[in-house]
C-alpha cells in the first residue's frame, strides 16, 4: 500500500514530517483486499503530497528503481512500482492524481492502471484531491493488474463519485479479444505545457504503434483536442495540498510543498467551483477523439527515468518546471476522469525502461485492459525481470 493511504495500526504520514496519529481503520480499498484474502505486506515510498514524478523526501528517504538504483521509479507511487519490479511483492497499490500510477509503472516496466473516476473508493477520502486522484493497481501482467482492480473496485456511500459495478469482471476483459479497433496516436501535449519529447520514447511508441498494426487495428495519427483543460487541473492540485497537509498534527512540510499548499490556499480554492464547471465542456471537446478513435496511444512520459536527488534541495519553480517537462502525457486524463493503462514499450540504450499509454473513453477500462492483454501476449514483458 502506498503511504497515502490508511492501514490500520499505522500512520499515514504521506511522506511528510510531523506528529502523525495511527490510523483507528483501513481505508476503503484496504478493507476490499483483506476481505479478498490479501495480506497486506507494509507501506511504500513515495514523495511528499504525492506531489511530484519521484519518491523522495526529506523526512522519509528515497525509493530506487531496481532497474538501475541510481535512477528514480517514479512518483508518486514509486515505492509500489519499485516493489513490484523487484519482486518483493506480485502487486501493489498505487494512486494516480496527475500519473502517478502510470508514470512510475512506465519508468519500472510495468503495467499501472489508473480507473475510471469514482471506481475505486478512497474512503475515508470521499473527494480525493477534488476528483483527480484515484487508487489502482501496479503488477508485472494485465492479468494481475485486472484482478486487482476487480478486489479494489467499488464505492462508499459517502463517496463523491459513483458507479456502478461493470457488467463484466475486468479480470475476464484481460482474457478477451479486443477485436479490431481504432487507435489514435498522438505526441501532443496540452496548452501551456511543452518539453522535448526524448526520441528514444518516441521511436518505442512508434514500435508498439506498428505492432498494433500487425495485429489488425487500424491505427493512424490524430491529436485531442486538449482546450483549457490546464484550467481544470491546477485548482484541483493545489488546493488539494493544501486540504491533505491541513488535516495533519504540525506538519513539517519541504518548502515547495508549502508554497503549492499556499497556492491552494490562496487561489485554488477560489477557483475550484469553476474548474468543476468546466468538466462537462472539456469531456465534450476532448471526448471529440472517440468519434473516430476507440483508443488513444500516447508516451507516458517524455523523458527517461530522472536520478535519483535530481531536484534535492531544488525550490518550487524549479521542480514543478522540471517535473512538467518531464511529465506532460498524463494528467489531462486525471481532470477528465477517464481510464488509462500504461504498458511496457521496451528500453532505453542505456537499459532504462520506457512506457506508453493506452487511454480510454469513458469508464471504458475494459477495451484498454483487453488490447493492452493482447499486445503482453505478443510483447512478452512478464519474462522481463532486472537482475
Amino acid at each position: 500500500m502506498k503511504d497515502d493511504t490508511d492501514l490500520a495500526g499505522e500512520t499515514t504520514p504521506f511522506a511528510v514530517r510531523g506528529d502523525h496519529p495511527v490510523a483507528a481503520r483501513d481505508a476503503e480499498v484496504v478493507r476490499r483486499l483483506r476481505a479478498a484474502g490479501a495480506v497486506i505486506v507494509g507501506k511504500t515510498t513515495t514523495c511528499e503530497v504525492g506531489l511530484w514524478p519521484f519518491s523522495e523526501s526529506a523526512g522519509y528517504g528515497a525509493a530506487r528503481n531496481p532497474w538501475n538504483e541510481a535512477y528514480s521509479p517514479g512518483g508518486s507511487s514509486g515505492g509500489s512500482a519499485a516493489a513490484v519490479a523487484a519482486g518483493m511483492v506480485a502487486a501493489a497499490v498505487g494512486s494516480d492524481g496527475a500519473g502517478s500510477i502510470r508514470i512510475p509503472a512506465a519508468w519500472t516496466g510495468l503495467v499501472g492502471i489508473k480507473p475510471q473516476r469514482g471506481r475505486v473508493s478512497g474512503f475515508p477520502h470521499t473527494d480525493p484531491f477534488n476528483g483527480i486522484t484515484v487508487w489502482g493497481p501496479i503488477a508485472r501482467s494485465v492479468g494481475d493488474a485486472a484482478l486487482l482492480l476487480d478486489v479494489l473496485t467499488g464505492s462508499h456511500p459517502e463517496d463523491v463519485y459513483q458507479l456502478d459495478p461493470p457488467v463484466t469482471p475486468f479480470a475476464e476483459a484481460a482474457r478477451r479479444d479486443p477485436g479490431r479497433l481504432r487507435v489514435a496516436v498522438s505526441f501532443r501535449t496540452a496548452f501551456g505545457v511543452s518539453g522535448r519529447l526524448d526520441p528514444e520514447i518516441r521511436a518505442a511508441v512508434e514500435r508498439i504503434a506498428r505492432r498494433l498494426t500487425s495485429l489488425g487495428h487500424k491505427v493512424f495519427p490524430a491529436d485531442p483536442d486538449y482546450g483549457l483543460v490546464g484550467l481544470g487541473l491546477v485548482p484541483r492540485g493545489t488546493s488539494g495540498v493544501a486540504d491533505r497537509l491541513d488535516m495533519m498534527n504540525d506538519p513539517r512540510p519541504e518548502r515547495r510543498t508549502e508554497v503549492e499548499a499556499r497556492i491552494g490556499r490562496l487561489v485554488g480554492r477560489r477557483l475550484l467551483p469553476l474548474a468543476k464547471r468546466m468538466d462537462p465542456g472539456l469531456r465534450r471537446r476532448v471526448g471529440r477523439i472517440f468519434q473516430v478513435a476507440d483508443v488513444v496511444l500516447t508516451p507516458t512520459t517524455a523523458r527517461l527515468p530522472l536520478r535519483v536527488g535530481a531536484f534535492d534541495g531544488a525550490g518550487y519553480q524549479r521542480t514543478q518546471s522540471g517535473s512538467a517537462a518531464a511529465c506532460p502525457y498524463a494528467w489531462t486524463w486525471n481532470v477528465l476522469g477517464w481510464p488509462g493503462v500504461n504498458v511496457p514499450a521496451g528500453f532505453s540504450r542505456s537499459g532504462l525502461p520506457i512506457g506508453a499509454q493506452l487511454l480510454g473513453h469513458d469508464s471504458d477500462e475494459a477495451t484498454i485492459i483487453s488490447l493492452a492483454a493482447q499486445l503482453e501476449a505478443v510483447e512478452g514483458w512478464t519474462d522481463r525481470r532486472p537482475a
